[in-house]
């Protein structure tokens, strides 16, 4: 029996994407030993996942280095088949090469690359032309020893996690997602709340995100006019937002890791892209997505490869022009 272990320790969208890595790995090795290791508090994603063995647990915030050599020792414990890191900084790399594994596995771009079994380029791109997907540069790292087709990745809500959501199902219902990290990956309140204004009065509006986002979320429910506003922001674990998100008539979301969570459910999708591109290989991936994002060309943006804490102009262009007749184009 092979013993892989998979290393993504970034925010949770990145760790959602890695999921595809679980995927194709257990297509391909159907009785392989599959281990994950991502930072503490994204653990969660993976209750009752049925593919992985163990999750471990970097307990980054506190203590960060005399924990992350706690788990280089616990993963040489392990004594891995393949070490794959899905990650480019010095930590992952460090724990990448010094793992003990018989294959160790990672980006060109990583400090400690030089030491591992494999070092994969790492291609990126905000060119529409050659620009590929997060979920496919992961796949390169395992396609020497798999095939060439990238697996989507997938989260495993449980028969607990449904029920939980399944009073929030019985009439159409729209998932808002309307907050981010960064604020010029976040189209503005005043935007969500007059598209959630001309939404027809039939359908439910449940506002979702972390405990941190329930004041923006409470503002956006309290001067919207629409009947059926419910903020349920720090309300629904990761897999219990997936569930919900999974059955709405559509998701609206930020280029942000709540429509990651819509992707690994294969839920309908509407992502609103500010000041980053979907070029950049973040997109949405279920089968029924649309991306919106300003239909002039502003020289501005990109106006870098992540979010900024404001508009370096001033004048938040790139999700200030986007009309509320693009928004309201996806649903149908």
């Amino acid at each position: 029996m092979q013993k892989f272990l998979v290393i993504q320790t970034a925010f949770i969208g990145d760790v959602v994407l890695a999921t595809g890595l679980l995927e194709k790995l257990h297509s391909c090795y159907a009785d392989a030993h599959i281990d994950i290791l991502v930072r503490n508090g994204n653990e969660a994603l993976f209750n009752n996942h049925p593919y992985i063995n163990e999750v471990l647990v970097w307990q980054k915030k506190t203590q960060k280095y005399k924990h992350l050599l706690q788990t280089l020792k616990k993963i040489r414990s392990k004594n891995y088949d393949v070490v794959i890191n899905a990650q480019r900084f010095a930590a992952t790399g460090f724990l990448t090469a010094f793992s003990n594994a018989k294959l160790t596995i990672g980006f060109d771009k990583n400090p400690f690359s030089f030491l591992f079994t494999q070092k994969i380029q790492h291609h990126f791109s905000n060119n529409i032309s050659n620009a590929i997907h997060e979920v496919e540069r992961n796949h390169s790292l395992i396609a020497s020893f798999t095939d060439e087709n990238f697996s989507k990745p997938k989260l495993y809500p449980s028969k607990a996690d449904y029920a939980s959501v399944e009073v929030y199902k019985q009439q159409p219902y729209i998932v808002i997602a309307p907050t981010s990290v960064w604020f010029t990956k976040q189209f503005p309140a005043d935007k969500w709340i007059a598209f959630i204004n001309t939404l027809p009065s039939l359908y439910n509006i449940y506002l979702i995100g972390a405990p941190s986002d329930k004041l923006a979320c409470d503002a956006i429910q309290q001067s919207a006019t629409h009947p059926n506003v419910t903020n349920l922001a720090g309300q629904l674990q990761f897999l219990q937002s997936a569930a919900l998100q999974q059955d709405a008539v559509m998701n609206y979301v930020n280029d942000s890791a709540p429509m990651h969570f819509a992707s690994a459910v294969n839920a309908p999708t509407t992502a609103i892209y500010c000041s980053t591109l979907p070029s950049f290989g973040y997109g949405p991936l279920s089968d029924t997505s649309y991306i919106i994002e300003v239909e002039e060309k502003l020289a501005c943006r990109p106006c870098g490869i992540h979010g900024k804490k404001a508009c370096p102009l001033g004048h938040y262009n790139c999700a200030n022009k986007i009309r509320n007749e693009q928004l309201l184009s996806s649903l149908h």
